[in-house]
């Protein structure tokens, strides 16, 4: 595929949707930041209520039957399990802003995992991991200088993007046998049984006030079916290289949510730590379009 063609824009219809999904993603830090319900519980109730309301709405049209698509779909769902744990850590241990950011190095992983089953990475590829290595020391940096528990916040969210990267691989061989709404279905709902026995260990599933429900309704509502559901229904006629470059709007959303819900006005190091890593990991998303 030409580079040009790689990143054309997208059309009127595709670019509202682009916007609604960026919206929806960009909730999805303040509001775990916002939530106290338990890690665990929190990543059970918001894929098991994903998973129902994408069979809701697509029953239909779901193949559960094809063992290699359910195979694949379910591992997949055990590395998102294990993502969002990470995902949510990172939200409740250091800023939203950081964590977002470090979370977007998912790109980096993708290109790491590439070169070590032997696919060609492009000099503007390794230029952006590079420039992205420098902005997670500056973020690692200003995190560990101020606290012990935000520096171990990063950790937790650059496993997140690796683990991210995993997931996205496994979803899109799952995908090769079933559809993206039989995919969804059953990985969301393969992580929601991967958490819930961590979750009951936790002791507590269901009582917690109406505010912590609020916020559960409003992380499935946004992040995981405005969200994830307005990018899948675009792959189909967008280029992959756009979509992710999109996601990346997904950080300045949740940091501006998070000085508005939360009051988190992180250190002028961590800004730039953020301005470095989107711009590094923008130059390995075009650099990887040179391999098409």
């Amino acid at each position: 595929m030409s580079q040009k063609k790689h990143l054309a824009f997208p059309n009127k219809s595709d670019s509202i949707r682009l916007a609604i999904g960026v919206l929806g993603i960009g909730t999805s830090g303040p509001l775990i930041a916002l939530s106290t319900m338990p890690v665990l519980t929190l990543i059970f109730w918001r894929n098991l209520g994903g998973s129902l309301a994408t069979f809701l709405m697509n029953f239909r049209a779901l193949n559960l039957r094809n063992r290699a698509g359910f195979k694949w779909s379910a591992i997949a769902g055990v590395v998102l399990a294990a993502h969002f744990i990470g995902f949510f850590l990172a939200m409740r241990y250091t800023s939203v802003a950081a964590g977002t950011a470090l979370a977007a190095l998912q790109p980096i992983f993708a290109t790491i995992f590439a070169v070590f089953t032997g696919h060609h990475v492009s000099k503007v590829s390794w230029s952006g991991m590079i420039i992205s290595l420098i902005g997670v020391l500056f973020i690692s940096g200003v995190d560990l200088h101020f606290s012990w528990r935000a520096f171990q916040g990063d950790i937790a969210a650059i496993i997140c993007a690796m683990l991210a990267a995993i997931y996205v691989n496994l979803g899109a061989k799952a995908q090769q046998s079933i559809p993206a709404t039989s995919y969804t279905t059953i990985c969301y709902f393969f992580c929601a049984i991967t958490a819930l026995p961590f979750a009951i260990f936790q002791g507590n599933l269901f009582d917690y006030q109406a505010r912590e429900w609020g916020l559960l309704l409003a992380l499935i509502l946004g992040a995981q079916l405005l969200g994830h559901s307005m990018f899948n229904s675009v792959l189909k006629r967008v280029s992959p290289a756009i979509v992710s470059m999109v996601v990346f709007f997904e950080v300045p959303i949740s940091a501006l949510l998070a000085i508005w819900w939360l009051d988190q006005r992180p250190h002028i190091g961590i800004w730039l730590g953020v301005v470095v890593i989107l711009i590094g990991s923008a130059f390995v998303v075009l650099g990887r379009t040179d391999e098409d």
